[in-house]
């Protein structure tokens, strides 16, 4: 049991001393659509009942809010589906004396390297409300606030995970460089193309 528990840990180390006394190495992470929507919700809809609220808060009697967002591929392209709910008119105390709306909205995207961040660009509604007045606080929704906050930092993701090593492997593994050079959407994966040096101690 000794003697497989040392191999293990000796290939690993061999592995990381490899990595290590080469130049940055070039890696394919594979991103599911599953880990983007999480990332928005996390840093996005997490507010009381999943919600952002575009207009209003939750104690408004007149507001415009986007929820249950699901993050899909198609085609070379990110779709970010949301639905969204709406009383737009005017509040009078308690109350909104106006219309309410509820809507689903699709928006899609071009995922793109930014330094050591998956970002994204050209945002392009693909479904939206009948609804002039609720468009107006839609638009800038989906193709600005939404898309830079399904920016995902690989640098501090693969950072944290390494942080975890010592205790995982007996070894401390530190990531000192990272820079992504392309990404793609194949099938059900975001593939993304990096070069990335680390360090064994």
């Amino acid at each position: 049991m000794r003697l497989v528990r040392l191999w293990r840990y000796s290939s690993t180390l061999l592995a990381l001393i490899f990595l290590h006394t080469h130049s940055a190495k070039a890696l394919e992470v594979k991103v599911s659509a599953d880990a983007l929507e999480r990332t928005l919700k996390a840093q996005l809809f997490s507010g009381a009942d999943g919600r952002y609220y575009i207009r209003g808060d939750a104690h408004s009697a007149c507001y415009v809010y986007a929820e249950s967002p699901h993050v899909v591929f198609k085609a070379d392209r990110v779709i970010v589906h949301v639905h969204t709910r709406s009383k737009l008119g005017t509040g009078l105390r308690s109350t909104c004396l106006g219309v309410g709306l509820t809507t689903e909205a699709d928006v899609s995207l071009v995922p793109e390297a930014e330094g050591e961040s998956i970002g994204f660009r050209d945002a392009r509604i693909d479904h939206l409300s009948e609804s002039r007045e609720l468009n107006f606080f839609l638009v800038p929704f989906l193709s600005r606030k939404l898309p830079s906050q399904m920016k995902v930092n690989a640098a501090d993701l693969i950072g944290k995970l390494l942080s975890q090593s010592v205790s995982t492997t007996g070894y401390a593994l530190k990531l000192d460089a990272l820079k992504l050079h392309s990404m793609v959407v194949d099938h059900d994966s975001l593939i993304v193309d990096v070069d990335a040096n680390l360090s064994v101690r």
